[in-house]
């Protein structure tokens, strides 16, 4: 596993008006184009990527490559009771 470096600033993905501890997905950018990604209910458990491989997933998501992922999701939370 690669060593993950202490000074990184990491950046949490999430609306705006989010309250609580999450979880979230926090993303650090680091050197020689390294990509941090881990999820703030396990901040030791982190993944690196290089800054290629983030970019084509992202433009991915865009595009809508992995919308199969999520497929009835919406109609799933729209049946949850809200808190």
């Amino acid at each position: 596993m690669a060593e993950v470096p202490q000074n990184l600033d990491w950046v949490r993905a999430a609306p705006d008006d989010a309250t609580g501890p999450g979880p979230w997905i926090e993303l650090a950018f680091g050197d020689n184009d390294l990509v941090h990604i881990r999820e703030t209910s396990d901040p030791e458990n982190v993944v690196t990527t290089t800054r290629r491989k983030w970019d084509a997933f992202v433009l991915g998501v865009q595009a809508g490559e992995f919308d199969h992922f999520v497929e009835g999701l919406e109609d799933e939370e729209s049946t949850e009771p809200r808190p």
